[in-house]
């Protein structure tokens, strides 16, 4: 039997031992966009940290992988992207601060020029744990020229917007971007364009048509004769030849053709 001191000993010891708290994982930061176990996380989100880059993915229908600073230059030439926005786009913040990899949101509602509505993951911690979904929160364009260069998004903790003013890059929309000019597009377009007008000098004058009478108003020098028509050109004292007007005109050919009658 175990004498009593000892016995107290032991149960001292067992009562300094805290128990074994179950494995839970550490609460990611609004900079963790990463896509990693994005199969689980797809799948009706099991996962009870949600990540804002499969959430993005699964309400826009937009379907870009990888972190979430990578999406704006992922879209390029598979969706279109503007500075506008539009219900059902993605918000793609840039890294800023703390937020190393980005962050994704999706745009549900339009306010007015300056104020929209989104849906994300990921962004405030609710109830003391960062992963989870937030829907319809809003964000506020901030930026000087109202391009949504610039925003303040709401902010759970605080019951209201942040003051941080995060930088964005613009809207991905779920449509295929602008059709680009192929290359023999490019050629037409080239060839109809204005040449460039060459400077010289004409060394035509303005007067080298002074004197050209048109073919249509020429007079002939004298008229032409019959083909039948014949003249008469002596040939001895006393003889005469009747000739053709070309013959005529030959002296040779009249030798000729008196010496063949």
């Amino acid at each position: 039997m175990i004498p009593v001191p000892l016995r107290l000993a032991l149960l001292f010891l067992l009562a300094a031992v805290p128990l074994q708290a179950h494995a839970r994982p550490i609460a990611p930061d609004p900079a963790g966009a990463s896509d990693d176990n994005a199969e689980d996380i797809g799948r009706d989100f099991a996962l009870p940290y949600i990540q804002c880059v499969p959430y993005a993915r699964k309400v826009t229908g937009i379907q870009l992988y990888g972190d979430a600073h990578t999406w704006w230059d992922q879209a390029a030439g598979h969706y279109a992207r503007g500075t506008l926005p539009k219900v059902g786009a993605v918000m793609a913040f840039r890294p800023y601060g703390a937020m190393q990899l980005g962050h994704v949101a999706a745009v549900s509602r339009i306010l007015d020029s300056r104020t929209i509505l989104l849906r994300h993951a990921n962004w405030s911690p609710i109830e003391g744990r960062r992963g989870q979904m937030e829907d319809n929160v809003r964000a506020v364009d901030v930026s000087p020229a109202n391009d949504w260069s610039e925003v303040r998004v709401w902010y759970a903790p605080l019951g209201g917007l942040g003051t941080t003013h995060w930088p964005v890059e613009g809207f991905i929309y779920n449509r295929k971007p602008p059709k680009t000019l192929g290359p023999s597009e490019r050629l037409t377009v080239l060839a109809s364009a204005d040449a460039p007008k060459a400077a010289y000098t004409s060394r035509i004058g303005p007067d080298f048509l002074k004197g050209i009478v048109p073919e249509t108003n020429r007079t002939p020098a004298r008229r032409p004769l019959a083909a039948r028509e014949t003249v008469k050109v002596p040939v001895k004292e006393d003889r005469t030849l009747a000739v053709s007007p070309n013959l005529a005109r030959d002296p040779i050919g009249r030798i000729i053709a008196s010496r063949v009658r």
